[in-house]
């Protein structure tokens, strides 16, 4: 494959990223779908042709950190705390935490009935199908109201954040004991003195930088913290939301001190630039992950009846959990909310950290593709069914 048909490849994948983004615009289709049909269209294009390709097995997880990190990012970045807002917040945090440990009971139990497995092989591997994805759902609910878009942003970085808790407690805690829940407590404490240092410090790295260059400067020196930070199986997806959620609101503190030091003229030109820059990398990333994902599917693994069986048994635990409990203590919820519960770039990072001794053949990765083709059907059909039923009542009206 010559240099330029390389760059073709490439530059024809972002188009069709964005004209797939205008699709999703006008009929609610997620684009991560049409991205991994894009991906499974290619692999049997090659498949036919013959063609040796490179193993995208190694970039993957690499590609799908980077995204979630300037996923939950952008989406913070539009965040501005008031609070009249804390009712949102807590409820978002409420829902993600009792949502995410009832999934993971009910899916655990399921997948020790499919395998046999000892209850804490499958609840590690239980962890990934009970995520919401923000890299999904963030996008998806921009055409809700505001309210509704700010719970579904909170909500899936809580989400993705208590996630990562969970399964980095699970994975280094076979045996859990008291000094387990001290490890946890430490870590916590750990993140967020981390990262009110690193807020403060780079907001400060922002108001000196004179060079041209500094956007990418301060995204990489947040994806280096984050890095560092996961090493040490610390939730570093932590520090990115109160970055990007500190950015945006810096303005608002008031303190003589804090405003003379690191308060500056370009400030609100600065978060305007740095919010276009990630959403714009988000995007560019997003794209070469989902469609690397479908091309490193064996969709032929997939003509196996217990495998969609069970698949559709998830499925069906994930949508009516989050129905029962949204139905019952978001009384704000419209419909839609109910259908946001993607699965995707959390499940399948998080699916791919599973050390191998703890990997189920039979909850593999034509499973994980399964569960993240069907959540985002399931909540492409659910949005669009809500928006007709919201729209019925006016045209009725006329």
């Amino acid at each position: 494959m010559t240099t330029y048909t390389t760059l073709i490849i490439l530059s024809g994948l972002v188009i069709f990223s964005y004209l797939f983004d205008l699709v999703a615009s006008k009929t609610k289709l997620p684009s991560v779908l049409l991205l991994l049909l894009l991906g499974i269209g290619l692999r049997v294009l090659v498949d036919n042709l013959q063609l040796h390709t490179f193993n995208f097995l190694t970039v993957l997880p690499t590609l799908g950190t980077v995204g979630l990190i300037l996923i939950v990012f952008e989406g913070s970045l539009e965040l501005k705390y008031e609070k009249g807002k804390n009712k949102i917040i807590k409820g978002a945090f409420m829902s993600a935490f009792f949502v995410l440990l009832a999934t993971v009971s009910v899916i655990t139990f399921i997948i020790y009935q499919i395998t046999g497995k000892e209850l804490y092989v499958c609840f590690t591997n239980a962890i990934p199908f009970s995520v919401i994805s923000s890299a999904i759902a963030i996008p998806s609910a921009a055409a809700l109201s505001k309210k509704s878009k700010e719970f579904i942003i909170y909500e899936s970085s809580f989400s993705d954040i208590l996630s990562i808790i969970l399964f980095n407690f699970a994975i280094t805690n076979p045996h859990i004991s008291m000094s387990s829940f001290a490890g946890l407590g430490l870590n916590t404490l750990l993140i967020i003195i981390l990262s009110a240092i690193s807020c403060i410090t780079l907001l400060y790295l922002m108001g000196r930088i004179s060079h041209h260059i500094k956007f990418f400067l301060i995204i990489s020196i947040l994806i280096l913290v984050y890095a560092i930070g996961q090493s040490y199986h610390l939730s570093s997806l932590v520090l990115i939301l109160a970055f990007g959620l500190f950015l945006n609101n810096a303005d608002t503190i008031k303190h003589a001190y804090f405003r003379s030091i690191f308060i500056y003229k370009n400030l609100s030109n600065d978060l305007t630039q740095l919010y276009q820059l990630s959403a714009e990398s988000a995007f560019i990333i997003r794209t070469f992950f989902f469609v690397i994902f479908g091309f490193t599917m064996n969709i032929y693994a997939l003509n196996d009846g217990p495998v969609i069986a069970n698949g559709l048994i998830i499925l069906a635990t994930i949508f009516i959990i989050r129905f029962v409990y949204l139905k019952i203590f978001r009384k704000e919820n419209s419909g839609s909310e109910s259908f946001i519960a993607p699965r995707g770039l959390i499940s399948i990072l998080l699916y791919f950290n599973l050390p191998p001794a703890l990997k189920i053949p039979e909850v593999g990765t034509a499973f994980l593709f399964l569960v993240v083709l069907g959540s985002s059907l399931i909540m492409s059909i659910g949005l669009l069914s809500a928006k007709k039923v919201i729209h019925l009542p006016e045209e009725s009206a006329h």
